[in-house]
């Protein structure tokens, strides 16, 4: 078990790490960061997600339906219930409520999937990181963007003489047409189509996508380094809410929907995860930098070790 959590978290740390102290010493300047977010989410990432979805089977990706389901449900239902929790309750504004929602609802399944599941079950289940991703990029991360890009809009002068309506419509299309949100779009029309990606196309892609898990773990340590860490009690409940809830009701999902025990076993492992860094990213794109979404990244990841440790564990013994 000790192997395989040094696989999963033992890079993310390090990589994350190198980006803080680079930042810290100013050895890069942690002020201006924007290009290097524009080549992880413009460029790298979405030829990572292409390549992901286009290269799987859509037989293997519609056999793990229940996995898409569970994770579906999990991520949704927590990433709203966290929002509406952050605006009503705790009265944040729009932005920094969708920021945090996404860095408690959706694991890291761009960096730290990979080592984990492969260790545990095989690299014949990589269709199912790509499940996950394509779960993560067509459901909360758009709804992320739109909610950022409605919060801009909104506060623009020219913004004021449009209805909400509006501010809705041009939110939700801008946000849609981002090649993050493209990507595993087209990447999913290709595998239903069952065409082959030319070796040349794949292989191209492959090479700008591999810089995607490094290179966004290096942006998100140069933001953190620029940011306050919080331990609140606001964060501590979402890292609960993100490390402990999410795999227990990643479980009854599977069972309500009697999923097979290696399905079931998958879906608590992918929600089990730590935070991922999208939220970072799409905080730094625009300049909505989240001190507490920030913070529970750091601390999910770090709890990780128990929680995911424990997921872990319990793979051994269910049978289903």
């Amino acid at each position: 078990m000790l192997p395989i959590l040094a696989l999963a978290l033992g890079p993310t740390f390090f990589v994350m790490l190198l980006g803080y102290a680079a930042g810290k010493t100013g050895h890069i300047n942690n002020m201006h960061v924007g290009e290097l977010n524009i080549i992880v989410m413009s460029y790298c990432l979405p030829a990572s997600l292409f390549v992901a979805t286009a290269s799987s089977k859509w037989a293997d990706l519609t056999a793990q339906w229940p996995i898409l389901v569970s994770l579906a449900i999990v991520m949704m239902g927590i990433f709203g219930f966290w929002y509406l929790f952050q605006r009503k309750a705790m009265k944040r504004d729009s932005s920094e409520a969708a920021l945090q929602a996404l860095a408690v609802g959706q694991p890291n399944f761009a960096a730290a999937a990979f080592p984990v599941i492969t260790a545990l079950f095989g690299a014949d289940h990589l269709s199912t990181i790509a499940v996950g991703i394509a779960v993560g990029t067509l459901l909360p991360s758009p709804l992320t963007l739109a909610l950022l890009e409605l919060d801009r809009v909104s506060n623009t002068r020219c913004g004021a003489k449009r209805s909400r309506l509006d501010h809705i419509i041009g939110a939700s299309g801008h946000a849609l047409s981002k090649p993050i949100v493209l990507a595993p779009v087209f990447g999913t029309l290709v595998s239903i189509a069952g065409w082959h990606l030319p070796e040349v196309v794949a292989a191209s892609l492959r090479q700008i996508g591999m810089a995607a898990g490094g290179l966004g773990l290096i942006v998100t340590g140069l933001v953190l380094s620029q940011s306050r860490f919080r331990l609140t009690f606001n964060t501590a409940l979402g890292v609960a809410l993100s490390n402990i809830f999410q795999p227990i009701l990643a479980f009854l999902v599977c069972r309500a929907i009697e999923a097979p025990a290696e399905i079931t076993k998958l879906s608590v492992i992918m929600a089990a995860l730590p935070s991922g860094f999208f939220g970072i990213l799409f905080g730094n794109t625009y300049d909505r930098i989240s001190e507490e979404a920030n913070s529970m990244i750091i601390v999910s990841t770090i709890f990780s070790a128990l929680t995911l440790a424990a997921a872990i564990g319990w793979t051994y013994s269910y049978t289903g």
